[in-house]
C-alpha cells in the first residue's frame, strides 16, 4: 500500500501546483480591470470639479494677464504716436507762427518804406487871380 500513498500524495501536488497555477491566472486576469479601474479613478480625480475649476482659473488668469499686458503695450504705442504728433503740431505751430511774424515785420517794414516815400502833405495851391486888363488903345 505504499505505491498507492506514494500515487495519491503525487496527485495531490500534481493538483495542488493546478490550483496554484490557476489561483495565479485567476488574479492576473482579475487584477487587469482593477488597474485600468485605478487608473481611470485616477484620471478621474484629477479632472475632479476642484481640479477643473483651478485649472480654469489659472487659464483664466493667464488670458487676461496677457490682454492686460497687450493693452499696456498698445497704450505705451498710443502715448508715444500721441508724443509725436503733438510735437509735430507744436513744430508746425510754431512755423506758422514764425512765418506769421515775418509776415507782420515785412507788413510793417512795408508801411514804413511806404511812409518814407510819401511825399509831405502840401498845401492846396493859391489860386491865380486873373486882373482884367483893359485893352490898350491906340
Amino acid at each position: 500500500m505504499g505505491k498507492l500513498k506514494t500515487y495519491q500524495e503525487q496527485l495531490q501536488e500534481i493538483v495542488d501546483k493546478g490550483i496554484n497555477a490557476a489561483e495565479e491566472q485567476q488574479k492576473k486576469l482579475a487584477a487587469k480591470p482593477f488597474d485600468y479601474a485605478e487608473k481611470l479613478e485616477s484620471g478621474a480625480r484629477e479632472y475632479s470639479v476642484k481640479t477643473l475649476r483651478t485649472r480654469y482659473n489659472g487659464y483664466s488668469d493667464s488670458l487676461f494677464g496677457q490682454l492686460r499686458s497687450l493693452n499696456s503695450r498698445f497704450g505705451s504705442f498710443a502715448a508715444d504716436l500721441v508724443a509725436k504728433l503733438e510735437k509735430e503740431a507744436v513744430e508746425g505751430a510754431d512755423a506758422v507762427s514764425g512765418a506769421a511774424d515775418d509776415v507782420s515785420k515785412a507788413a510793417q517794414d512795408a508801411k514804413k518804406s511806404v511812409q518814407a516815400k510819401k511825399p509831405a502833405a502840401r498845401k492846396p495851391a493859391a489860386k491865380k487871380t486873373t486882373e482884367k486888363k483893359e485893352p490898350a488903345s491906340a
